[in-house]
């Protein structure tokens, strides 16, 4: 079988960042931001059946790259394998290659448990531990040798303050997390995450569920997160695709049919299936 080409950006591709568009532009270049993520040739298939098909991408660092596509069409499962989340369902096998930094993530000698402590996610249901909003972020502080004291305080603090809830719940930390409003629920979510201080944050459609205040404070806080992290959202939303993201790729039936900076893709897109998905043609 021959090799999938890789999707990549090119080197005169210009991204523009969010909410930087209007009277003064200041664009910068795609390619200017160091390949983090290769995945060359994946394949994933749950027992016989084949959900994704070859797909070859490089991702970014410190950018937002969303991933777009009508239900079933791969995008969350093709996420996962960053991961490997997917190493949880029974069955499922993975076939090409996946490097973050240089490193393939799927050999033999790779500690999971250290790639998900790099490779952060949030889930689209927010899924707080029934305990306060302090140990929500504790728990997991401890689990990587964190004591208590002063330190793990100001990573408490720090991390509810990059997440824009401090503010909120600063005077009932050891209140239940399960109080909380959707979206508080879903920025300690993110918290949690970043707390461990990952290189790269997975979003599962982290606002699906979250009224629309909710979901501009969500956007919000990835714009600012994007400066220290390497972000990656799938999200049925193209709206949102369009508001916050610099590069989008476009999936279809486990293939990846384009990828390229976002506003071309909402604006010329180089494929007709991506300009009738993004049209409404379908989806």
């Amino acid at each position: 079988m021959t090799s999938t080409p890789k999707i990549s950006i090119p080197p005169s591709a210009e991204a523009v960042a969010p909410g930087e568009t209007g009277e003064a532009p200041q664009a910068r270049s795609a390619a200017d931001s160091r390949i983090l993520i290769e995945s060359s040739d994946v394949s994933l298939f749950y027992g016989p059946s084949q959900a994704l098909k070859r797909i070859s991408i490089d991702i970014r660092e410190r950018l937002v790259t969303a991933f777009i596509g009508p239900s079933g069409c791969g995008k969350s499962t093709f996420l996962r394998c960053f991961n490997r989340m997917n190493d949880l369902i029974d069955h499922v096998r993975v076939q090409g290659r996946i490097q973050i930094g240089g490193h393939d993530i799927y050999s033999g000698d790779v500690d999971v448990i250290e790639l998900r402590k790099r490779v952060g996610m949030v889930f689209q249901k927010s899924n707080p531990f029934p305990k306060s909003i302090f140990e929500n972020i504790a728990y997991g502080l401890r689990l990587h040798g964190m004591r208590n004291g002063p330190e793990l305080q100001g990573v408490v603090e720090q991390s509810l303050r990059g997440a824009a809830l401090w503010d909120e719940v600063k005077d009932r930390l050891h209140s239940s997390a399960l109080g909380l409003s959707g979206g508080q629920q879903q920025r300690l979510c993110i918290a949690r995450a970043i707390a461990i201080r990952p290189q790269i944050l997975l979003m599962d459609e982290p606002a699906s569920a979250l009224d629309p205040i909710a979901t501009a404070k969500i956007e919000e806080l990835i714009l600012e997160l994007k400066k220290e992290f390497t972000i990656v959202i799938v999200t049925h939303n193209m709206q949102q695709a369009a508001r916050i993201s610099d590069l989008t790729a476009f999936f279809y039936l486990g293939e990846l049919i384009e990828y390229d900076v976002t506003t071309k893709i909402f604006t010329n897109p180089g494929k007709k299936q991506t300009e009738d998905y993004v049209t409404g043609r379908f989806g």
